[in-house]
């Protein structure tokens, strides 16, 4: 006669529901959080955009003030499109720094994603365990047979796990808020950025229009200016390379502040027989220091000396990578001395300061003033490309390459 089948012991079923309860309550503790990037990139390059903003705040704020102290209508003017440029700026770092922003709530969001799916399998198998334990209520373990001890050893054992499913349940409510908090700040930031990129339009339209006007009134005195401008193109077409136009033009200004400098005609004196020699004073000289801001914000890829990857020729000046379209402004106050384009270097700007400084601006895809224009420093000076453009920045005194960094720091 066959022997009737086995069947679970009441010990059995307790004792396994309270072994899968632990397994996966140990599992839940052990499971490692992946290691991910820690943002400090992205962190640094927030920190940064909020200092540009805070410096282009702080010079618009001056600008604007020198244009409301300004007498002269085309000191107010300059003055007043010079901080509608350093605005643009103010507008462009905020874009930055929203965009900065959401990249971080996306990664902290990322980093909690990835926690809860580590967490995941664990917490299936606990509450697995503890649906297997429901189905067998404590109170009917009196009634079924068995012994009396393995109700007790069950109650002990759940009485020692229940604080366990409590810590693993909390953390994961607390989890499940963060990323509603999360979410609400993405959302902010979003919106925030989206007011970024409205405000920055506004301002670019509220610039050209500026500058439309000044084309407008000034184009009755351009004569001299569009000989000037050609003089300039042809002399880059006979420069053999870049920094070759840049000596010729600085000589060019050289010969111009000379004669500059030059005392006037003296009329001819009544009694010519009376006439004395009068000593000849030199002209003051500018001083040896110069202003000098950044023209746009970015991050610095090539370095004052830096090596090329190619022949190994130093850089004479910095590279900036910046956003597409990034307002370029005047570094220092000034005349430009060429404006226009230039083999292999794009559309390129060479203005000339007092005391014997150059400046000159490469790879602008526009450029606001024409040659013989005088700007002040923060005046527009064009717009970068679009992607993720490159712009060459090189100071040079009589003819000498100089760090820019340098010039900015020794303000």
């Amino acid at each position: 006669m066959d022997k009737p089948p086995r069947t679970m012991t009441p010990r059995a079923a307790p004792v396994s529901a309270v072994f899968v309860l632990a397994l996966a309550l140990a599992t839940a503790s052990s499971a490692q959080t992946p290691v991910a990037n820690d943002g400090s990139d992205t962190r640094a390059a927030l920190a940064g955009a909020l200092a540009q903003q805070r410096i282009a705040a702080a010079r618009a704020g001056k600008l604007e003030v020198a244009a409301a102290q300004a007498s002269a209508a085309a000191d107010r003017t300059a003055q007043a499109t010079a901080a509608l440029a350093a605005r643009i700026q103010q507008a462009e770092a905020g874009v930055a720094a929203g965009e900065a922003r959401i990249a971080l709530l996306e990664r902290d969001r990322a980093v909690l994603r990835d926690r809860l799916a580590v967490r995941q399998a664990p917490l299936v198998r606990l509450t697995a365990a503890l649906q297997l334990m429901s189905r067998r209520p404590l109170g009917l373990s009196v009634l079924r047979p068995g012994s009396l001890s393995d109700m007790v050893h069950l109650r002990a054992v759940l009485e020692t796990m229940l604080p366990a499913v409590r810590r693993q349940t909390a953390g994961l409510r607390a989890e499940i808020v963060r990323a509603r908090q999360i979410q609400a700040a993405v959302r902010g930031a979003q919106a925030g950025l989206r007011a970024d990129h409205t405000q920055l339009a506004e301002r670019r339209r509220s610039l050209a229009a500026v500058e439309t006007r000044q084309r407008l009134s000034s184009r009755a005195a351009r004569g001299n200016a569009n000989r000037e401008q050609d003089r300039a193109l042809a002399l880059a077409e006979e420069a053999r390379d870049l920094t070759s136009l840049v000596g010729t033009l600085e000589e060019v200004g050289a010969l111009r502040r000379q004669l500059a400098a030059l005392p006037g005609p003296v009329l001819r004196p009544t009694r010519p027989g009376t006439a004395q020699v009068a000593e000849v004073t030199a002209s003051p000289t500018p001083s040896a220091g110069l202003d000098y801001i950044l023209p746009l914000a970015g991050t610095i890829v090539t370095g004052f000396g830096e090596a090329s990857s190619g022949g190994g020729l130093r850089a004479r000046g910095i590279t900036i990578a910046t956003r597409g379209g990034a307002q370029v402004v005047a570094p220092a106050a000034g005349r430009i001395a060429f404006a226009g384009r230039y083999k292999g270097y794009g559309r390129i700007a060479i203005i000339e300061h007092d005391g014997g400084w150059t400046t000159l601006v490469t790879d602008l895809a526009a450029i606001a003033p024409v040659v013989g224009d005088r700007v002040v420093q923060g005046a527009p000076l064009g717009v970068a490309g679009s992607g993720r453009p490159r712009v060459t920045i090189e100071l040079r005194k009589d003819g000498q390459p100089v760090d820019v960094l340098a010039a900015v720091g020794g303000r």
